[in-house]
């Protein structure tokens, strides 16, 4: 388990490198906030994979999120400095969807009920990442819907 949990480290890791690197690459003031924030909570949850991996933690207890499954349709685009808003967004779902879909696929093969929550409340934690950028995504991309 303590393997796994190290990968899981790692991942979160590569996510708040990704959101630290893309604030500063993008010139738009609100996608530059986003992606701030979304950086300190990849770094939570990295501490508190490594306070589990140090101590173990109580369950987690998360509300359920409704997955919208926008970024299941979007094309990733790479990051760059003079990426459209949306584009950026969509670069984001994306990203997040992957580490959601890593921590049910890790949920899915654990034998051990902590562990399988764990990864559960990892995915769910990722989920609502990508619904929140889902909603940023919807809102700027069918702007004529409003």
């Amino acid at each position: 388990m303590k393997e796994v949990i190290k990968f899981a480290i790692q991942n979160e890791i590569e996510a708040y490198n990704f959101y630290e690197d893309a604030a500063k690459k993008i010139e738009d003031k609100q996608l530059k906030e986003t992606f701030e924030d979304l950086a300190r909570e990849e770094h939570k949850h990295r501490e508190f994979l490594e306070d589990f991996l140090a101590e173990g933690l109580e369950k987690m207890h998360f509300k359920p999120v409704e997955d919208y499954k926008i970024a299941e349709s979007v094309d990733e685009v790479h990051l760059s400095t003079d990426m459209k808003f949306v584009d950026a967004i969509a670069l984001a779902m994306k990203k997040e969807e992957e580490a959601m879909a890593m921590y049910q696929k890790l949920s899915e093969i654990s034998t051990d009920e902590s562990q399988k929550e764990l990864f559960d409340g990892l995915a769910d934690m990722e989920k609502m990442h990508k619904v929140r950028l889902e909603e940023i995504y919807t809102n700027a991309a069918f702007v004529e819907v409003w």
